[in-house]
Order: C-alpha cells, then sequence, then structure tokens
C-alpha cells in the first residue's frame, strides 16, 4: 500500500530521480534560477528548501549533510558562501515558481524556478522610492524665461 506517500514520482526509477533532483537543485543554487517542467519545479522545490534551511547553521555536520545530496563541491561551497547569508532572516520559502507559456513540442506546463532573494528586478521595486521634490508651475516660469533669454543672447553672440 502506498499510504501517506505523496512525492511525486516524475515516471522515474529512484536512482535516476534522485540523480536529477540534485544536478537541478546544483544548477539553481549555481545560477540562482532555472526553466523546467511545472512538475519537475514543484518537486525541486520540495528538495531544495530543505537543503537551504540546513545551511543557515554553518556546521560540519550541516554542510555534510548537504553535501550527500548534492553531491558537487561548488554547489554545496556556493550555498554556504552565498545563499545562506542573504537568506538568514527568511522565515522560509527560498524559492518561487513562475508558470511559462507551454513548451512548443509537447504542450509540457513550463516554469521557472528561483531563489527568491536573488531577483534583481523585484528587490529593486520592493525598495521604498526616494521621494523628489517638485517645483510649482509658478516658480518653474521664469526659469524657462530667463533660459529662453540666455539662449537667444548666445544665438545673437555667434552672429
Amino acid at each position: 500500500m502506498r499510504h501517506g506517500k505523496k512525492f511525486n514520482h516524475l515516471g522515474r526509477k529512484s536512482a535516476h530521480r534522485k540523480a536529477m533532483l540534485s544536478n537541478m537543485a546544483c544548477s539553481l543554487i549555481e545560477h540562482k534560477r532555472i526553466v523546467t517542467t511545472l512538475a519537475k519545479a514543484k518537486a525541486l522545490r520540495v528538495y531544495v528548501e530543505p537543503l537551504v534551511t540546513k545551511s543557515k547553521t554553518d556546521s560540519t555536520h550541516s554542510r555534510r549533510t548537504v553535501f550527500s545530496y548534492l553531491k558537487s563541491k561548488e554547489a554545496a561551497s556556493e550555498l554556504f558562501r552565498t545563499v545562506a547569508p542573504k537568506v538568514e532572516t527568511r522565515q522560509g520559502g527560498y524559492t518561487r515558481i513562475i508558470k511559462l507559456p507551454n513548451r512548443l513540442g509537447d504542450n509540457a506546463e513550463m516554469a521557472m524556478i528561483e531563489l527568491v532573494d536573488f531577483n534583481e528586478l523585484l528587490s529593486a521595486d520592493a525598495a521604498p522610492k526616494k521621494k523628489t521634490r517638485r517645483r510649482s508651475k509658478k516658480s518653474a516660469a521664469p526659469k524657462t524665461e530667463e533660459a529662453s533669454a540666455k539662449t537667444e543672447d548666445k544665438s545673437a553672440e555667434e552672429e
């Protein structure tokens, strides 16, 4: 019986699935976002988020645990060196899945999965905008007249 087993098998044997998720997790950590199918993105989110949580405590035990899942020294060191300090204050939800149009070849549902704190576009929008002072039209009007007078003087001098 399969009571309580709710993870997606993705049409692969367990060894193939574990290797694929490990490779995808390494790519996600190195590139900060990847494009894949929606089912794989959802499976990858379940795989990666505990690893990011584990990387917040930088100990030998957590490094070895993460390395056993990722099997890539570069990805593990990147996770502990750059990703963990950035997500240190976040309680969870380290990844974001954005649906994309279906793939042309087989009409598969596509999605982009990314690390939340590494999206520069959204983080720039979230930052508070600096207020600018604007002059009223009354104070701006004399300035334009002076500017036009200066341009007339320059043209007269050139002739």
